[in-house]
């Protein structure tokens, strides 16, 4: 009975390997399904909302394939990006991100970041660290003092956590979609046994299109 018990438990799992697809993911396998969904905005366009780190390797691995993604769903997606304060309130990264945020650089050096961590190995994970480096590619140390000490940057800052909190993330990336779907590349590799960091990127980016247009059919 034992021997019959694992051969079937065997072969469920086969089965469900097999019917696991990028194209037609499933909740409970590709994503979960929020428990509280959150509020999104109003209109016509999904929003996709992406929890990362500048240090996190995944992150770094998923970001030109996410910048292809965003550019091909165009207008049907509204994105925005979410720093985990991975070590609190006062997260250095986090605080990093937001300033560059209000200060409209984003677009300038979200990419500078990500190179300086993972290429030239840069240490950005003490204020003094940033800072510095900030101050060497091309922004003004005050003009960035002044925004990082803002009070509309410091509170950002600190309701982070109750952000991440409310769309229980516990990890990065990972991506809401339409404040209702929660899937990240290990929730999509778990899925398809991928481990492939290019085809799990990829794959990554299918699931994000079949619940975008999921997600766009209830708007």
């Amino acid at each position: 009975m034992r021997t019959l018990r694992l051969a079937l438990a065997a072969a469920a799992l086969i089965a469900g390997a097999a019917f696991a697809s990028p194209t037609d993911p499933k909740n409970g396998a590709e994503y979960t399904t929020l428990s509280a969904p959150q509020p999104v905005p109003a209109g016509k366009k999904v929003e996709v909302i992406e929890f990362f780190m500048y240090h996190c390797p995944a992150c770094n691995a998923m970001e030109p394939t996410l910048n292809q993604w965003i550019k091909k769903q165009g207008e049907n997606i509204v994105v925005r990006r979410v720093h985990l304060p991975f070590t609190g309130p006062v997260d250095p990264e986090a605080h990093l991100y937001l300033t560059l945020e209000a200060m409209g650089k984003l677009d300038e050096m979200h990419d500078k970041v990500f190179h300086a961590v993972h290429v030239e190995r840069k240490r950005l994970n003490k204020d003094d660290a940033i800072i510095d480096w900030v101050s060497k590619n091309g922004i003004d140390r005050d003009k960035f003092l002044d925004v990082w000490n803002s009070f509309g940057v410091v509170t950002k800052l600190r309701r982070l956590s109750q952000v991440v909190a409310n769309y229980k993330v516990d990890s990065t990336p990972t991506f809401i979609i339409d404040a209702k779907y929660s899937l990240s590349p290990a929730t999509v590799s778990n899925a398809n046994g991928i481990n492939d960091m290019g085809a799990l990127t990829q794959a990554t980016s299918q699931v994000m299109d079949a619940l975008v247009a999921k997600a766009a059919k209830t708007k």
